[in-house]
Formats: C-alpha cells, structure tokens, sequence
C-alpha cells in the first residue's frame, strides 16, 4: 500500500467538511471584495489588522535599503508573507494549503488597492487616525510621486483590486479541486 500525503489524510472526514465550509466561507468573501473596488470598507475586513503588521513590519525590514525600498517594503511585504506561506505548503506537497495562502496573497492585493488609489485624494484614515491630507502624505503617494505615476493611482488601484479578485477566485478554484481530484487508491 502506497504512503498516503499528510494533507490527503488531513483533509478526509470532519476535516473535508471542515475544509468545504472555508472555501464556502472564501467565495463569499471574495464575492464581496469583488462587488466593491477601492472601497474602504475593505479596510474594515477583519484580516485588515493582521495584514497590517506584516506591512508596518515591511518598512521596517527593507529601510535598509533606502527610503524607497523602505516605502515600498511596507506594501511588498503585506504581499510576501503570503506568497512565502504557498512556497512553504507547495514543499510540503499540501496543495490545498497553498491555495489558501494564495486566496490570502490576493486579499492582500485587495486590501492594497484603495491605498494605492487614494495617492492624489490623500483621504484614507491612516493608522494615526488622520488623512494622508493631513499628514505629509502616504507610502503610495510617495512611490508614486517618486516614479512619476501620481496621475495613475486609481488604475494601477483598481488594476490591484482586479488581480487580487482573480488570485482569489483562482485560488478557490484550485482549492476546490484539490478536494475532489482523483486519489490513488
């Protein structure tokens, strides 16, 4: 009898169901990210906070590379953490996990977009509580500005929305197909 995968006996049973009801739970998120592009609403999904740290600790990481890289760190990072959780499952031979590190590296992306839209507007209360219009401005503003892009946040924005919707929904997909792909007996 062939060595059955540690993600193949995990997901039989209670844990199927279990694994169903997420994705379930997964497309009815994803379905309410996609009704709403660059809303700041997205801001208020409960995965905002822990996307947060990773991005405050992005700036922190790459600030010695410059002010640049230590700007964009912050966004680069909220997006790594969950691309390195997907190379970690991938090696793991647990494709079911990566899919949902890969649905989560898209909500990320998500989660981005009204930040990078917001460049020129600066209306997005920032963690201080405060505007970018009140402040000196925001990450997204700055690289923007830097590259000479400010008059392209909204699409590079509603670009980041789209992508990360599709990432979602194929992530779902794929997830969805991990559970009914055929097994070795």
């Amino acid at each position: 009898m062939a060595a059955r995968n540690i993600e193949d006996e995990a997901l039989s049973g209670l844990t199927r169901w279990a694994s169903i009801t997420l994705l379930i739970g997964l497309a009815i998120w994803t379905w309410r990210f996609a009704r709403s592009p660059l809303s700041p609403a997205v801001m208020d999904s409960f995965l905002h906070l822990p996307n947060l740290v990773f991005h405050e600790a992005g700036h922190i990481i790459f600030g010695p590379f410059g002010r640049f890289m230590s700007v964009l760190g912050g966004s680069l990072l909220q997006v790594l953490v969950p691309v390195i959780t997907i190379v970690a499952f991938v090696r793991q031979e647990q494709p079911f996990s990566a899919a949902v590190g890969a649905w989560w590296a898209g909500q990320n992306l998500v989660d981005l977009a009204p930040y990078i839209a917001d460049a020129r507007a600066l209306q997005l209360v920032l963690l201080g509580g405060r505007t970018g219009a009140e402040v000196e401005g925001h990450d997204w503003e700055y690289l923007l500005t830097t590259l000479g892009m400010t008059q392209l946040d909204r699409t590079i924005g509603l670009s980041a929305h789209y992508l990360g919707v599709l990432v979602m929904a194929g992530a779902i997909a794929f997830a969805a197909w991990t559970l009914y792909r055929p097994r070795p007996a």
